[in-house]
């Protein structure tokens, strides 16, 4: 039985940056919840960081690969540089996904961890632009497949053909 990490905000926890979750709820999370599946995760949290924290953005005109490769970094709302932590909680990411034989991720859209193809524009002005983030990149540059929560149908037919 394939293993999927999972955001833990997803399912409740109250990790994200404002100290809140982003509860979702669908019958398929249940489903493989009840079937051992979900290996939740925040990279941030495992990586040390507080909750809540300043809000964080990769930095304008860098991408996650920029930043698992030292040529960028990110940014907070207080001015703060979180690079460190966040390439870290790439690398947790990563060794969790790989001690939980995990294969698939299903990851929070839009942040600077765990986005899959939005991520903030590095302004803190509330616009998004394409990119990922820094665990999801790290995760895929390992050979973990990586979905949205939009995508959630796409992973059920990827654990339909992997299992």
């Amino acid at each position: 039985m394939d293993r999927i990490l999972i955001s833990a905000c997803l399912i409740g926890w109250p990790v994200r940056y404002d100290g809140a979750a982003k509860t979702a709820h669908h019958p398929l999370l249940e489903q493989w919840a009840e079937e051992g599946r979900l290996v939740p995760l925040c990279p941030e949290t495992m990586a040390g960081m507080t909750t809540p924290r300043a809000a964080a953005e990769i930095a304008a005109g860098a991408s996650a690969e920029d930043v698992l490769a030292g040529r960028g970094r990110l940014v907070d709302a207080e001015g703060g540089d979180p690079t460190a932590a966040f390439v870290e909680g790439a690398r947790l990411s990563v060794a969790m996904a790989r001690v939980r034989r995990a294969r698939f991720a299903l990851m929070t859209e839009g942040s600077p961890s765990c986005g899959t193809t939005l991520i903030a524009d590095g302004t803190f002005s509330g616009k998004k632009r394409f990119g990922e983030g820094v665990a999801a990149r790290a995760l895929r540059d390992a050979g973990v497949e990586v979905f949205a929560l939009d995508d959630i149908e796409a992973l059920s037919r990827r654990l339909d053909t992997a299992d």
